[in-house]
């Protein structure tokens, strides 16, 4: 067993630390819960909290581009992670809030574990928010996956490039 109990914190870079911290604020409802100046060398950062706990620290570096660039070749400094909400009805809340505030978000995508939101913070790193879902015993077929379920969500990979609104 092992004797960690999960993620404390991942770290992003970006060249607009208050674009960052008010993405991620008003996306999910995160609060920034420390803000340091960049003192001795060391850079201005942020700790916003996702909520259980769990944290994003950002490190502003001026040096970094700001635009979003779409992936492959995104220049991010994480290449991905995923946050979790507690269910398929607050997933869908959250993606029609990000669409609402003119975030670049795709469709919510049924894996055989989970339901699975994708979207890319302002710097254009991708993010997953992820829902658990009772695990099916074969991948749910592409054709008619939608039947019967609330629009915007699909089983075909989808991950937008940027954010207008955070730009």
């Amino acid at each position: 067993m092992p004797v960690t109990v999960g993620i404390n914190h991942v770290t992003t870079i970006t060249a607009d630390l208050d674009r960052m911290v008010r993405f991620y604020s008003e996306m999910f409802d995160a609060e920034k819960v420390f803000e340091g100046p960049a003192v001795d060398g060391y850079p201005r950062m942020a700790i916003v909290e996702l909520g259980a706990t769990r944290y994003l620290k950002v490190v502003e570096d001026r040096t970094k581009r700001t635009e979003a660039v779409p992936e492959p070749d995104s220049g991010a400094v994480t290449e991905r992670f995923g946050l979790a909400v507690d269910s398929l009805s607050t997933l869908r809340d959250l993606r029609e809030h990000m669409v609402g505030a003119g975030a670049a978000v795709g469709e919510i995508e049924r894996l055989p574990t989970q339901w699975v939101l994708a979207c890319t913070d302002p710097d254009g790193t991708p993010l997953q928010v992820s829902a658990h879902a009772r695990p099916v015993a074969r991948p749910p077929e592409r054709a008619g996956i939608s039947a019967g379920i609330s629009a915007g969500i699909s089983a075909g990979p989808s991950c937008p490039a940027g954010c207008r609104r955070y730009r």
